[in-house]
């Protein structure tokens, strides 16, 4: 209400998202609140003779289900859970059938981003000399997308009969993601121009005359620090520097928060920890099955993991490693 408020817009913005946040929990602990009161409620008629012991179980089901949802939200409790992701995917030694693993991850994440109401970006994308892809990087824009996805990070293993192999054997394929928080102007990040390094190049892949013609793709590196972000992406050099900024400021804020985050972890040390470059889930297709190896929660329904079911395998590792 104050006159004064939208003077400055920058602090506004800030303002608003901390009171949608707010307003986001608070609706969400009503509706729960509502459910236990509709289930005492249709008990309490049950014993006056009145509705059905179907009714009342239906009624407790979906209660309890809100309250487990609303228990995992409770895990997403970190300033930067709120934020959007940048993943990447790479490609592990094995050629072609690792390329292939590593599109097949990207699908499947690009596919998650879709179902939950995400939306996805390509920002980098360097295609297999034969199939799939060596590397891949896209950013996930919506609420809380790095606080559901910080638990993706490692080595994902396939094992399946090779469709590249002629012989029809058994291949074991390998691929790495990393998750990073996506910085935005709440978070307020330090670059001191002396401290990059640029280089253009022309970008490779799909895209016509244009990518052929142009270097407009750009790579920049940190020199303090060594980071490396490049994208290729959009059609200008202008907006591929912008992007690749935001991207080498979000490495940087994860690398920070890995720092605060240091003393916690030896605290927490009997917790199961996100361990960069450890194998932490199996996609074993022939046997039908997919585990991880961290929270122990598998499924046999290795398709609708694939096309992105991956909820449950979020939650799971979220509910074991919650504060």
């Amino acid at each position: 209400m104050d006159p004064e408020f939208w003077n400055d817009q920058e602090r506004a913005k800030k303002i608003l998202k901390i009171i949608k946040t707010n307003q986001n929990w608070v609706k969400q602990y009503l509706v729960l609140e509502t459910a236990i009161d509709e289930v005492e409620v249709l008990q309490d008629f049950l014993k006056e003779g009145e509705g059905t012991p179907e009714e009342v179980e239906r009624q407790y089901k979906h209660t309890v289900k809100l309250a487990d949802d609303l228990e995992f939200r409770s895990t997403l409790n970190q300033p930067e859970d709120e934020l959007s992701a940048i993943l990447e995917i790479n490609a592990g030694a094995g050629g072609t059938e690792s390329n292939d693993w590593a599109e097949m991850l990207l699908r499947m994440y690009t596919m998650w981003s879709e179902k939950s109401g995400h939306k996805w970006k390509g920002l980098n994308r360097v295609d297999g000399d034969v199939a799939g892809i060596k590397s891949a990087t896209i950013e996930i824009n919506g609420d809380y997308a790095y606080g559901l996805l910080k638990g993706e990070n490692g080595v994902h293993r396939l094992v399946r009969i090779s469709p590249f192999n002629a012989q029809g054997k058994r291949q074991t394929s390998f691929a790495s993601v990393f998750v990073h928080p996506m910085v935005d102007d709440t978070i307020e990040i330090e670059v001191n121009p002396a401290d990059l390094e640029w280089d253009t190049f022309r970008a490779s892949g799909a895209g016509g005359q244009h990518v052929n013609k142009t270097e407009s793709a750009v790579r920049v590196r940190h020199l303090p620090s060594g980071i490396v972000a490049e994208c290729q992406e959009e059609r200008s050099q202008h907006l591929n520097r912008e992007k690749a900024i935001t991207m080498l400021k979000s490495r940087l804020y994860e690398k920070e928060l890995a720092k605060q985050h240091a003393e916690r972890d030896k605290v927490e040390a009997g917790k199961t920890k996100i361990e960069w470059g450890a194998q932490i889930r199996s996609y074993v297709l022939d046997d039908r099955r997919v585990k991880d190896h961290r929270s122990n929660h598998q499924t046999s329904q290795t398709d609708s993991v694939l096309d992105g079911g991956i909820d449950d395998f979020l939650k799971a590792f979220l509910m074991i490693n919650k504060n």
